[in-house]
């Protein structure tokens, strides 16, 4: 598998572009603004979007997709994977006509250019050759992260927004293998009660609950809050020297 980060920052200004990777030619998890600096042609190959949750920097160039592969998805729909409360969300509040046009209805309500498919955590599916897993996960809204492995290959794992919770490491360990994760890390230390009010992790957090893990991936970091990337980065650094951290930048491709 080839994974690609188009966007990992907490927010956006010069070239920080929020969450989102893509997975070979097809897939993406996430649809934050680091989308939108794909060129048409890598658009046009998108046919699957997997969601962690309806949080705007990860969703925010999901409308704007519909709209700009329209004629291309009259062919073949895109799909958008998520919990079914994550669906709803997006349903009530973006896909409304009122925020957004309802592209489940256009060009028809019985030959969309969007499918939602809900899948909650736990559950798997298979696509060319790719297993791909629901995750759970804990946030302030429903939330989820995936596991993908390439039949025959190796395993990577990306949190999406987290905070101290068990399952989500459990789930991990339920497999053999995991070569890569990708997991979040929002605030610095000294914001720790402002990280757990918005659910997400801090380095001493984040070092406490991957005590929990029972692999040895290298880990990159995601989600860092903008103009505080080093602080962060540098707190993990010492919390957890035996680890193999990676700082995510934007444009970094990895090959699983």
């Amino acid at each position: 598998m080839r994974v690609e980060v188009l966007g990992c920052s907490g927010g956006i200004g010069g070239r920080r572009r929020t969450s989102a990777l893509r997975v070979d030619q097809d897939i993406l998890l996430d649809c934050g603004t680091g989308v939108g600096d794909m060129s048409s042609e890598d658009l046009a190959g998108i046919r699957h979007v997997f969601l962690t949750h309806s949080h705007l920097d990860h969703v925010a160039c999901l409308p704007m997709l519909l709209d700009t592969l329209f004629a291309e998805l009259t062919r073949e729909p895109l799909t958008v994977y998520a919990t079914g409360a994550c669906i709803e969300i997006l349903q009530n509040h973006i896909f409304n006509w009122q925020i957004w046009p309802d592209f489940q209805t256009l060009p028809a309500p019985d030959s969309p250019v969007v499918r939602f498919q809900i899948m909650e955590p736990g559950e798997s599916l298979s696509l060319r050759g790719r297993h791909i897993e629901m995750l759970p996960a804990v946030h302030t809204v429903p939330a989820c992260g995936y596991r993908l492995q390439e039949a025959g290959g190796g395993a990577f794992a990306y949190s999406g927004d987290c905070t101290t919770n068990d399952g989500f490491w459990a789930a991990l360990n339920a497999s053999d293998t995991l070569d890569l994760l990708v997991v979040e890390c929002a605030f610095g230390d000294g914001e720790m009660d402002l990280a757990r009010r918005a659910g997400h992790y801090c380095p001493q957090l984040l070092v406490e609950d991957l005590a929990k893990l029972g692999h040895d991936p290298r880990i990159c970091i995601t989600h860092l809050k903008p103009g505080e990337e080093a602080k962060v980065f540098a707190q993990l650094r010492e919390r957890a020297p035996e680890r193999a951290l990676v700082q995510l930048r934007g444009g970094e491709v990895f090959r699983i």
